[in-house]
């Protein structure tokens, strides 16, 4: 790593790196490995916020056992939730199919957490938002699942994609549904004076 970075981003998402470079943020991605098994009795929220600050903090174990540069670290994690039913990514195409057909017609809820571990503190917070999706037609679902789309995402499907087309109403944040909601991760910046667009680097 040569370039000079203002975070490590501990994410492979492609998608929250498109959304952290629109904040004009210098980052180095190093993603982190976690068990994200589910704990019993666990709330989406929690389960969402815990993840997130697991995997910043096991980057920050990892930039130290590289002997990398100390810089901020930032994790998310994004869950779909229906009621306290906890949708992951799913593991076969039968598993997306029976996610996707549970979503349909329904209200439902995504949360993505956001966190910033440095030095020897760590700051989190949720976004939620609330998806309504029509009825999705047979027909529809089956070309969804042939597109191979649902296969990397929580609740099998990326609002950004062909899936948007399942969409009805939305309440809450688009950028927090695709994985890295923009407002929190901007005040997260702000807290730990990490420059980005809208907050130029101090001369």
């Amino acid at each position: 790593m040569t370039a000079v970075v203002d975070l490590y981003l501990a994410s492979a998402s492609p998608r929250r790196a498109e959304l952290l470079t629109r904040l004009g943020v210098a980052y180095h991605v190093l993603p982190s490995h976690i068990d994200e098994t589910e704990m019993a009795g666990e709330s989406p929220l929690r389960y969402v916020e815990r993840l997130a600050r697991a995997k910043a903090l096991a980057t920050q174990q990892l930039c130290q056992q590289q002997g990398l540069p100390s810089k901020p670290v930032l994790a998310a994690d994004t869950t779909v939730a229906l009621g306290a039913t906890i949708f992951g990514k799913p593991d076969t195409p039968d598993h997306a199919h029976a996610m996707l057909q549970q979503l349909s017609g329904q209200q439902h809820q995504v949360l993505t957490a956001v966190a910033i571990a440095h030095q020897d503190e760590i700051v989190s917070v949720v976004s939620q938002s609330d998806v309504s999706f029509f009825t999705i037609p047979d027909t529809w679902l089956a070309r969804y699942l042939a597109s191979g789309e649902p296969f990397d995402k929580a609740g099998a499907y990326g609002i950004q994609g062909l899936a948007e087309t399942f969409v009805r109403k939305i309440d809450g944040s688009f950028s927090g549904i695709m994985g890295l909601p923009l407002h929190e991760t901007a005040l997260l910046l702000q807290r730990f004076a990490i420059p980005f667009v809208l907050q130029p680097k101090e001369s």
